[in-house]
């Protein structure tokens, strides 16, 4: 009885190894896409993880923050690349310097520069005086006779806020 071993596929390579032959191997001008990668990676090694999807994008990202792949547009390129893009910074790029430009001229600071925020008031209150009309008192209306109360006596005045919650009387248990 000659039992026979099922042959044992070969170990993967390591991804930044396949995704830079990948790219290689796909030379596109405008770079490589995940998509294409990906599918170079699986036609040429048949055996992948379940995860490598998943893998091959942070293979992916992890090259791009080391700078040895270049990101632009979606594609990838190789960093030492000759045709690669020049790689740009984030943001608006510099306005260009004329070396027979005179140096920009300082702005002038006025002569006497107003100080920031509000003006205080004046200290002198005659000066706060002088400067408005005093307001004219309003006429004073009469005041409203109080109601008497229904048992006769005086009304009781009211407090401020709200008034407190009257419980009935409860009878007394004998």
């Amino acid at each position: 009885m000659a039992t026979e071993e099922a042959p044992k596929p070969a170990p993967l390579p390591p991804y930044p190894e396949m995704i830079l032959e990948a790219i290689e191997a796909l030379n596109d001008k405008q770079g490589s896409n995940k998509s294409a990668i990906s599918k170079h990676i699986e036609g040429k090694y048949g055996d992948l993880p379940p995860a490598h999807g998943s893998l091959l994008t942070a293979h992916l990202s992890r090259m791009k923050e080391s700078g040895e792949l270049l990101f632009l547009k979606n594609n990838y390129f190789r960093a030492d690349a000759p045709d690669a893009p020049p790689k740009r910074g984030r943001g608006r790029p510099p306005k260009s310097k004329d070396p027979n430009a005179p140096p920009p001229q300082p702005k002038p600071k006025p002569a006497s520069p107003r100080p920031r925020g509000r003006p205080s008031k004046p200290k002198d209150p005659e000066a706060q005086q002088a400067e408005r009309p005093a307001k004219k008192p309003k006429p004073a209306a009469p005041a409203p006779a109080p109601a008497p109360a229904a048992d006769g006596s005086a009304p009781v005045k009211r407090g401020r806020g709200r008034p407190p919650k009257v419980r009935p009387a409860e009878p007394a248990a004998a």
